[in-house]
């Protein structure tokens, strides 16, 4: 997909996100996760809603972190562009994935370009329910995520709706497709769709792509 002209404000790169509303990440399958169930590396293809691909993500990790760590694990993520330049890093530090364990919840830093944060995504302790704020690049909410109160892709989708703080209006979603029986069964290779509006902010957008990648890895990454 072509590069449209850059808004106002915009960090470089970002430029692809400010006319789509819908954004579709695609895991790929790594063959050697399913021929010895040992975890390597997740790498990504971001599409919009035509199947274009705007964006290549790459976990930059090492061997034992990731399988030791598990789904639990800190990473880099590494977003670039169709030419290779880096336009998006998220850093994910260590944390307990225990929703019995409020004082060390799960968080995710934004970065665009790489180096300069423009958002936080940070789960909110509840004793049920999957919940998140997204804050901006001064720590401020501006959005929340309610996911249901279990998180189970047997044969059908999960949807997380974004909402606004006071959880009355709703936004956007993140959603967990079902990529099929085999693919569900054999491997760890998801696929998810982000819906946002057209209008807004870029910065809100890359950080959406940071809250599914955060998703992703508490719940479907496979612990081996």
């Amino acid at each position: 997909m072509p590069a449209p002209p850059p808004p106002l404000n915009c960090p470089p790169g970002l430029e692809y996100l400010s006319q789509i509303d819908m954004i579709l990440i695609h895991q790929q399958i790594e063959l050697l996760e399913v021929l010895f169930s040992f975890e390597s590396s997740n790498v990504y293809e971001i599409k919009n809603s035509f199947g274009q691909r705007i964006y290549f993500a790459a976990e930059d990790t090492n061997f034992c972190t990731r399988n030791c760590c598990g789904r639990s694990r800190p990473f880099t993520l590494r977003i670039t562009d169709n030419v290779g330049q880096e336009v998006i890093t998220l850093e994910r530090p260590l944390r307990c994935n225990c929703c019995c364990c409020p004082c060390c919840l799960q968080e995710i830093e934004i970065q665009a370009p790489p180096g300069v944060p423009v958002g936080y995504v940070t789960q909110t302790w509840h004793p049920f329910l999957t919940k998140f704020t997204i804050k901006n690049q001064k720590g401020e909410d501006v959005l929340k995520i309610s996911g249901p109160c279990i998180v189970c892709s047997c044969f059908a989708g999960v949807d997380f709706e974004i909402t606004s703080l006071d959880e009355q209006i709703v936004v956007g979603r993140i959603s967990k497709h079902w990529s099929g029986l085999l693919r569900e069964a054999f491997t760890d290779a998801d696929n998810f769709g982000i819906q946002f509006p057209r209008d807004l902010d870029v910065k809100m957008k890359a950080v959406m792509i940071g809250a599914c990648f955060l998703i992703d890895y508490m719940f479907f990454e496979r612990t081996r």
